[in-house]
């Protein structure tokens, strides 16, 4: 049975969740119904409440309580704030910069308020990815928001393979210490694509380096660029590799996890790699290294 919430409907003695977005970069990209929300609420549930506080203090913003809610405390702050709502007093949730739930643990506290049916606003705002998506020159009309990728090499790979064929334009964060060999595994999987790189969006020295990929790595070896990257990286062919690779039900697992997956279903755990193996695109034999060692 669905569950029907407007957001603007008369309260219910719930308090509402926002999730309010701020800026990337440059303060003036905050919205006046994103001051007006922060001003509003009782509590201000931020990832870094030392740069909220920085954020706060700029637009004299200094009525609600100030908590943090990040990775690290996220199971034990989700309670809370929970119970913040049931008592109705209303929660703004923010990230140190851009949108909630948006590479960071707001989803969680958002999927939790909506199996209890407690109200939750979006406030719109800044989105790092949209922004360097829409000044790359490659097709927006169908994109994939990827995100971080894993930090282990051979998982990288791995989550590259998934989505190498995939038509889409395709969407990356990463950070200044991991951009060499994110660009390196990139034009290892995928094959040298255009590429549209976002430095330090929005702020003072922003910077959009389009190119080929293999251009992007020499530029990262030479320049060692500092700041925060967003990756717009050209589509593939279309072609898969095999028909698990669009719907597939294993994706978001580790290898082992879907090994194990695998056996659950009886079948032996060497068997079950070579299914795993076929499953991905994978050499037998890579699947289990990483799984027997």
């Amino acid at each position: 049975m669905m569950k029907h919430r407007y957001s603007f409907q008369e309260p219910d003695g719930s308090g509402t969740l926002y999730l309010v977005a701020t800026p990337i970069g440059n303060l003036d990209d905050m919205t006046y119904r994103a001051v007006e929300t922060l001003k509003a609420v009782e509590v201000i549930a931020a990832e870094d409440t030392r740069q909220s506080r920085k954020l706060l203090n700029h637009f004299q913003i200094d009525g609600p309580r100030l908590i943090s809610y990040h990775e690290h405390n996220k199971k034990s702050k989700e309670e809370a704030i929970l119970s913040l709502l049931r008592e109705g007093q209303s929660v703004a949730l923010v990230t140190d910069a851009g949108t909630p739930g948006i590479s960071d643990p707001g989803a969680d506290i958002v999927r939790a308020a909506v199996e209890e049916n407690l109200p939750v606003v979006p406030i719109p705002g800044a989105v790092a990815g949209i922004a360097a998506l829409i000044a790359s020159g490659m097709p927006t009309d169908r994109f994939t928001f990827v995100g971080f990728l894993p930090r282990d090499k051979k998982d990288r790979i791995a989550e590259l393979k998934k989505i190498q064929h995939r038509p889409e334009t395709q969407i990356f964060y990463e950070a200044p210490h991991r951009i060499g060999e994110t660009v390196k595994a990139l034009l290892e999987v995928f094959g040298d694509r255009e590429i549209s790189i976002g430095r330090e969006l929005t702020k003072r020295y922003e910077q959009f380096s389009r190119g080929k990929i293999s251009a992007c790595v020499e530029w990262v070896a030479e320049e060692k660029p500092r700041g925060e990257f967003v990756l717009v990286v050209a589509g593939g062919d279309g072609e898969l590799e095999n028909s698990h690779v669009e719907s597939s039900w294993w994706e978001g697992l580790t290898l082992s996890e879907h090994v194990d997956k695998i056996v659950e279903t009886g079948v032996s755990k060497k068997d079950a790699i070579k299914v795993v193996a076929k499953d991905r695109g994978l050499q037998k034999r890579d699947v289990y290294n990483e799984v027997m060692t």
